[in-house]
């Protein structure tokens, strides 16, 4: 049986992902496809996407806060000077993802991000493979929704070829649809209109 938008108790058709978990609606209400112009958070959503790998995004979203409060608020600036001590700590806190490889490719993204942010804007170099307006695709059921799609291939090969880690096709489609490069939810769910009208304008830059 395909999984089609699903009526909730409040009278709204809602994409199926979510289920009933009121932490995760609300994610999925106020947050997911909504497009996302500013270059320090689509940073620090490409990192939590990274950090997914191999999980549910729900155990990424409870820990988020955490992962928010260790990370300086995902400031690359201030990433960028972690060392040996600042790592240490991060892979002794039980309140995030303990993943040696995600963490220092955190430090070596945020050093990325500040290179590409100099020269031409990390929200703009990303928004610049969509010619900077948002993909309005219209699934009416989940199986309709891709993994990866040529564009996020071509996205994660560029992003690998400039040194970013943990950048695959399909963590940068869940990424693209996470900050509303891509509008996947489905054409019932009550924010597929919404989320398409606030990309109307595209990238403001």
């Amino acid at each position: 049986m395909e999984r089609t938008a699903i009526l909730h108790d409040d009278g709204k058709w809602r994409c199926p992902w979510p289920g009933t978990d009121p932490f995760y609606v609300a994610y999925h209400d106020e947050e997911w496809g909504v497009p996302e112009y500013d270059g320090r958070a689509l940073y620090e959503k490409l990192i939590l996407d990274g950090f997914q790998a191999g999980l549910s995004w729900i155990t990424i979203l409870r820990k988020r806060e955490r992962f928010r409060e260790v990370f300086d608020g995902f400031e690359p600036g201030k990433i960028v000077h972690y060392g040996p001590e600042k790592v240490a700590a991060l892979m002794a806190d039980p309140g995030i993802i303990r993943n040696k490889a995600k963490v220092e490719g955190t430090i070596i993204g945020a050093r990325l991000w500040l290179e590409i942010e100099e020269k031409q804007g990390f929200s703009r170099y990303l928004w610049d493979f969509l010619d900077g307006k948002p993909v309005q695709n219209m699934p009416r059921a989940i199986g309709e929704v891709p993994a990866e799609t040529p564009l996020s291939q071509t996205i994660s090969k560029d992003l690998k070829s400039r040194g970013f880690k943990f950048v695959g096709p399909t963590i940068v489609y869940a990424f693209m649809q996470a900050v509303g490069m891509v509008n996947d939810h489905l054409v019932d769910c009550f924010r597929h209109a919404e989320c398409a009208e606030l990309g109307r304008k595209g990238h403001p830059g």
